[in-house]
Formats: structure tokens, sequence, C-alpha cells
């Protein structure tokens, strides 16, 4: 009896953490032969990115008549979460794209209408009603480096000289048409920025208060001519659910809401990465041959001539090699611990770098300490280098003991300056970079390696040639 109780509540959990199919649900809704009013009733209790899913499983006349069960402002909402919009909407009769993108946010209009070719996009913006083309014109006129592109215009304004019952007019008008209503922003008599109300305060407010003192004139703002990178800290330091974006005149042109923070810190850091791994751009799964190429290519022509000089630098070292050839067989080793180590204070310093606020005393503390950190390292992994390659010499190759120990000591002291060394570029590179104005990522773990294994080839023939070939005279 207890082991079915038992088996019962494990079957009830599992099908508490079950999530249903929505799309199976809503394809046999589409499917169905009820009237369209009451599909579209029924789809009303589908979030839109279930919605976006489904149609992105249809064809032909099951996606027209999903379309026409929806309508056209739903369908907008819809469009928003699907990854690649152009094609559905490249499909659509011209005015009814047109509508479809009027009802858009504007800032996703634009995103949309990127990917058209030049006289489709032309064609739709023509059709648009006049406010929302100059929207979508005013967010397209900014490069897309620039804040003021990833802006919506979906936000309401209300004058600062209003009552509380004459802003909450305004509210309950412009509400019909933006959806982003959780902050109110006050402009002046001007139109020119003033500040922000919350929501929540104007709801509670008592009519006989005075609105000027809901309004917080230091609310934080941005310019619409900012670089993304500029802003990711700022944005990120308020939690806002959005930030007013502002033209040269001080005029509130747009606001970044959470969802574009979220996108732009999101693009960053994969721009990031992509550079971090030797690349000019991201790229995706989808991404064509040459132009993937065209991002790798610039990158791996400076490592290659990177990798000739390290190349040159061995060579000079030939007498070392001809005269130790066992030395050889470990300088992969020492070239690999110090192209880790660079890349390692790469990544800790451009993470560091992130923080606009970053005093010079703080990234002077900060190469201190990547050097203190790769000294101890290499001190710790050159002790081992030296215990663990002296006995392979001494018990496998059958050399001499002292041959042996100066061989393994060499190479581990030249781990330990290759190890230091490479945590000092890794750190300063990136900071001299970001010094110069250039993203510090550009930095990228490919060309810290390369440089690195050339502060270490040095090391490690330099080493071996004063040590074992000068001092010790072991040959």
């Amino acid at each position: 009896m207890a082991e079915e109780q038992k088996n019962m509540v494990a079957m009830g959990e599992e099908m508490s953490l079950s999530r249903p199919d929505y799309t199976e649900e809503l394809t046999a809704l589409l499917r169905s032969r009820q009237p369209i009013a009451e599909l579209r009733q029924a789809m009303e209790d589908y979030h839109d990115s279930d919605l976006a899913d489904l149609l992105e499983q249809l064809h032909g006349s099951d996606r027209r008549r999903f379309y026409r069960i929806l309508g056209i402002e739903r369908v907008s909402d819809v469009f928003t979460y699907l990854e690649e919009p152009a094609p559905y909407i490249e499909e659509l009769d011209a005015e009814l794209a047109a509508d479809v993108l009027e009802y858009m946010d504007a800032d996703d209009a634009v995103d949309v209408l990127e990917e058209l070719d030049e006289e489709k996009r032309q064609e739709l913006i023509e059709l648009m009603e006049p406010d929302a083309a100059e929207d979508i014109q005013l967010i397209h006129s900014y490069d897309e480096e620039q804040i003021g592109s990833r802006m919506t215009t979906n936000y309401v304004a209300i004058g600062r000289d209003l009552t509380i019952k004459q802003a909450m007019r305004s509210l309950i008008r412009q509400a019909a048409e933006n959806d982003n209503i959780s902050t109110l922003y006050a402009l002046r008599e001007d139109g020119t920025f003033y500040g922000a109300i919350i929501l929540k305060d104007l709801i509670i407010a008592r009519e006989d208060a005075v609105l000027e003192d809901l309004i917080i004139t230091s609310f934080p703002y941005v310019y619409a001519a900012q670089t993304v990178e500029s802003c990711i800290e700022e944005l990120k330091d308020y939690s806002e659910d959005s930030i007013p974006v502002l033209g040269d005149d001080n005029r509130l042109l747009g606001v970044i809401t959470a969802q574009d923070m979220v996108e732009v810190v999101d693009e960053e850091l994969g721009e990031d990465y992509a550079r971090l791994a030797g690349l000019t751009a991201e790229e995706d799964l989808g991404e064509p041959l040459l132009q993937s190429m065209r991002k790798r290519i610039p990158w791996l022509g400076i490592l290659l001539l990177l990798g000739l000089v390290v190349s040159w630098v061995v060579g000079l070292f030939e007498n070392v090699v001809s005269s130790l050839p066992l030395i050889v067989c470990f300088q992969s080793l020492t070239l690999s611990m110090a192209g880790n180590v660079g890349t390692q204070s790469l990544a800790v310093t451009i993470r560091v770098l992130m923080d606009e606020h970053l005093t010079t005393r703080q990234s002077a503390a900060l190469m201190f300490k990547e050097v203190r950190v790769g000294f101890c390292n290499g001190a710790v992994l050159g002790l081992l280098s030296t215990l663990l390659i002296g006995a392979y010499i001494l018990f496998l190759e059958g050399q001499g003991l002292v041959f042996a120990l100066a061989t393994s000591g060499c190479i581990g002291v030249a781990m330990l300056v290759a190890m230091t060394v490479s945590s000092f570029t890794g750190t300063a590179i990136p900071m001299l970079f970001k010094k110069m104005g250039v993203d510090p990522a550009v930095a990228s773990g490919p060309l810290i390696t390369t440089f690195n294994d050339l502060v270490a080839v040095v090391a490690y023939y330099g080493l071996a040639w004063l040590l074992l070939l000068q001092v010790l005279q072991l040959v």
C-alpha cells in the first residue's frame, strides 16, 4: 500500500512538472472548424511567443488562415518573437505588410526593414501612416553603434504643469497606443525632458496633490548619439524598466527598455567573445562561407606574420637545438602554459575593464595582482615540471643526474619566466588598447597567445643557451 502511494505521488509530481505542448494545442485549434471569432478568442489565452513557434511551422493556406484569425494588431505582436520575421513580411501583400509594421514598435519595425532590400523597404515605408514612418526614419537615422538605433518610441510623456487628474487622463489616452507605461516622462513647456514619474506614485496620489512633487528630476538618461558601448555600464547601473533617450537639444526622442538593455548587453558580450576568438564579428549557423572567411582572415593573416616571427626567433637558437636536441621535446609545454596563462589574464582584465569607473590605481592593482598570480603559479608548475622532466631524462632517457637536473631546472625556470611575463602581457595589452580608445577585446586570445609564444621561445631557448651551454657547458 505504501509503495502504491509513493508511485502515485511520483506520478503526480511528474505531471505537475510537465509543460503542455502549446504548439500541438494551437495546431489542433487552428485546424478545427470553429468560427474565426471563437478561434480568435481562444488564442487570446496563448502567449505571443507560443504563437510565433506555431507560425514557424505553418505553410500555405494554414498560415493565411492564421493571419485572418489573429488580426493585424496581434500578428504584429507575434512577428516580434520570430527569429527571422523578414521572409514572413515579404510574403504578405504590400499594404498588409505596411499595416503590420505600423503596429509594431518602431525599433522592431526597423530591425525587420533592415533585412529587406532597399526597394521593398521604401515601398513599405511609403505605405505607412506618416507618424509611424517618421518614428522609423528617426531610429534608422542613427548608426547601429549609437544607442539611438536601439531605442523605441513606445512611451508616455506628459506636461509637468498638469494636475494629477489631467495627468491620469493623458496617461489613459496614450496607453491605448503605448503599453510601456510603468514610467511616465515629464516635459517642460518647450518639450525638453524634465524628469520621470513612477506609475504607482501617480495612481496612489490624491487629486489635490501637486504633480511636481511626484516628478523625479534626477532620473537617469542617455543621449541618442552616444555609442552603445559607452552606455552599457550606465544602463546596467539602473534597475529601471526604461531609460529616456534624448536628442542634442534635450528633447525626448525615445526610451531604452529593460528588454532593449538585455539585448544590447548580449550583443556586446557576443562581439567581445567573437573578438576573443580572433574574429572581426559574430557568426551564425546560416552564414555564407565567404562571409565567414572574411571575418576570420584579417586576424589569421596578422597571426600568420607573428607566427613567422616566432619561427624566425627559434631559428636564431639553431645552435642550441643542434647541441641539445632533447630540449626541443619540451618546447610546446612551455609555450602552451604561457599561452594559457596569458588568455586567463586577458579574460579577467577585459571583464574588469567593462567598469567605466575603473581608476588608474585600480588598474595598476589588477596588473600587480595578475603578475603575482602568474609568478606563483609559474613557481609551483615550474617546480613540478623540474621534478617530472628530471625523472624522465634520468630514467627513461638514461642521462646523468647532473644533466637531468640542469636541463629540467632550466625548463622549470623558463616556465616560471614565461608564465610571469604572459600574465603581465595578458593584462597590459588590453589596458593599453583601452587607453588608446580601442576595444580591449581586440586584444584577442589568439593574439595574446601568439605574442606570448614569442616571449616563451626567447625565455626558453635563451635560458637554455645561457645556463646549459655557456654557464654549465653541458655540451
